[in-house]
């Protein structure tokens, strides 16, 4: 209540919206057995009587929670519950507490045992930030499940959202020797169709059919009401009618969804096997029924989790405004990545009520500087779309206008940021990210971006930082390769350059600065330390091979921050035999 006393202005806007039970205090657990959330439950009843906060229960993984409100459980209360019902809760583990609005995230691990009369609590984490991790780079995780325990956390979909996938297979026509392979369906689907929808798409010239039913409906400036996003194959340039397979696939949608508008409301995605057909037919009749059978408004977790292909972890990233407002991003891509535009498949929700034309505006800006900003390999996909749609549930007032538009771009550019350097560092076969700086360029911004692209697309210097090999003369090559090659530079403008890698400067004024062993040390082992497993399922840290390049103060105005990745034997084993 402390707490609650200290964000009272954040407490009247959830309680406006129905979300704060009367009692100005909820108590939410996540829970991985229903049996533990009803035996709790009951125990509360006993506990606090008539006087009880509210539980809200939903059973739906086994979550008993306070739609899109902040987790308030206290130790001290955990251990109240806990302790006088030990011997009837059989033994369980693992239970993740959230505390906010308090800045700071507890993570708890608990065990209870039926014998148990003391439950034992021990603190593994905490970390900075409040219920939204508003910093643009992750907390260090030991596991995949607390990997996964986090992005839940983080998840909650905002209102007018559902989301929901299944599995099915089918045989390719191009390959029927390969016989019947997975694939996937994920649907999201908004309570009411909604004008106040945005989308990039790729630049490539040879897209996909679900970019062109997407440049179709984006034009057409009609309503959205569904997204509809497959794996495996990616409907590009195939031997049958690639788009009337992705209608087909948005009609089943608006059919079994009931929609209004009918299939125009929907926005179809595909990402995988370039040349080979869509399987529409049995997307249609087998997996999309059976998704749209799974909607659920609790979390955006296992959509962001189903439009994975070589993806090795799913990639999550929200924030919350100050009216309670939602922004959620989820995106996959790991190969096939220097966006132009776009990149791979990235999708972001958000409750607040902001128009069309502004929701355009803000995502066009903020891509150049997340999505256009990284590079895993240097191929741009046939497939890249970001979309952002706002299902209107959270109003806003003329008086607040303002305000919460900025806070809105402001999250959107953290979330796309975000999402964005995720997808480096889950690359395929990426062991290391390279966060490049380039400042006082003499061009452009955009000229400056092309620079850094450069470094971290060269192969020579991608292989030297796999392995921790800081060749410093790659790293000018590149450099004087891209002034060389596209030129319309002042002459000598390079004159007054300086290179730095972790932080420690390596050339000045056209000469290399290495000093010796204790350098050549120092420098690798900044990139030891930077780096990961190829195989890891989750990223264990955020840290980043630091490069700068700035030209100094005779140079211009140009600057930019470009992420790339490394280049390991992993990458060649992952696309060599990528279709099977």
């Amino acid at each position: 209540r402390h707490q609650l006393a200290r964000q009272q202005p954040r407490i009247n806007q959830i309680k406006s919206r129905n979300l704060l039970d009367p009692y100005g205090c909820s108590l939410v657990l996540y829970l991985k057995s229903e049996f533990i959330a009803r035996v709790l439950h009951q125990g509360c009843k006993k506990r606090f009587k008539n006087s009880m906060p509210s539980f809200h229960t939903n059973c739906n993984k086994s979550i008993m929670m306070t739609r899109h409100t902040t987790i308030m459980f206290a130790t001290a209360c955990t251990l109240l519950l806990l302790s006088q019902y030990a011997t009837v809760v059989h033994s369980f583990t693992s239970i993740y507490v959230i505390q906010a609005p308090a800045q700071r995230r507890a993570v708890f691990h608990t065990t209870i045992s039926s014998t148990t009369t003391s439950p034992s609590i021990t603190f593994l984490q905490s970390v900075a930030g409040d219920d939204d991790n508003n910093s643009d780079e992750l907390p260090p995780f030991s596991s995949k499940e607390e990997y996964l325990s986090f992005l839940e956390s983080q998840g909650g979909l905002p209102l007018g959202f559902k989301c929901g996938d299944a599995k099915g297979t089918f045989v390719p026509v191009e390959a029927p020797s390969m016989g019947a392979l997975p694939i996937k369906a994920t649907v999201v689907a908004l309570d009411e169709p909604t004008d106040n929808w945005a989308a990039v798409f790729t630049k490539n010239k040879f897209p996909g059919a679900p970019i062109k039913v997407g440049r179709k409906r984006l034009a057409d400036g009609g309503p959205l009401q569904a997204l509809v996003i497959n794996n495996k194959v990616s409907n590009v340039c195939s031997g049958g009618d690639g788009v009337a397979d992705s209608e087909m696939v948005c009609e089943a949608v608006a059919a079994a969804l009931n929609l209004p508008n009918g299939a125009s409301s929907v926005l179809p995605s595909s990402t995988g096997v370039i040349g080979w057909r869509l399987p529409a037919k049995e997307l249609s009749e087998d997996v999309v029924p059976k998704a749209i059978a799974a909607l659920q408004s609790d979390n955006a977790l296992g959509a962001a989790m189903a439009i994975m292909t070589t993806d090795r972890f799913p990639k999550l990233r929200a924030r919350t405004l100050s009216n309670g407002a939602r922004v959620v991003g989820i995106a996959k891509g790991a190969g096939m990545i220097e966006p132009n535009m776009a990149t791979m498949l990235s999708y972001i929700f958000t409750d607040l009520a902001v128009d069309k034309v502004a929701l355009q505006s803000a995502l066009s800006e903020v891509v150049n500087e997340s999505y256009n900003s990284i590079s895993v390999d240097g191929d741009e996909s046939t497939s890249d779309t970001v979309a952002i749609l706002s299902s209107n549930k959270v109003p806003v007032d003329d008086s607040e206008e303002e305000q919460l538009i900025s806070e809105f771009k402001d999250a959107l550019y953290s979330v796309c940021k975000g999402l964005a350097c995720d997808i480096v560092r889950n690359g395929e076969g990426t062991a290391h990210v390279m966060r490049v700086k380039i400042d006082n360029f003499p061009g452009s911004d955009v000229d400056a971006r092309r620079v850094g692209k450069q470094v971290v697309n060269s192969p020579l210097f991608k292989c030297a930082v796999s392995g921790n090999d800081p060749n410093t003369g790659r790293l000018a090559a590149a450099i004087g390769s891209f002034l060389g090659k596209f030129g319309g530079y002042e002459e000598g403008s390079e004159a007054d350059m300086t290179l730095t890698l972790g932080g420690r400067i390596i050339f000045s004024r056209g000469k290399f600065v290495l000093e010796g062993d204790d350098v050549e040390k120092e420098l690798s082992d900044h990139m030891f330390h930077a780096g990961f497993g190829e195989h890891d399922e989750y990223p264990v840290h955020q840290k980043f091979v630091e490069i700068g390049i700035d030209f100094g103060e005779a140079g211009g105005n140009g600057s930019a921050v470009v992420f790339g990745s490394d280049l390991t034997k992993e990458y060649v084993v992952v696309n060599a035999d990528y279709r099977s």
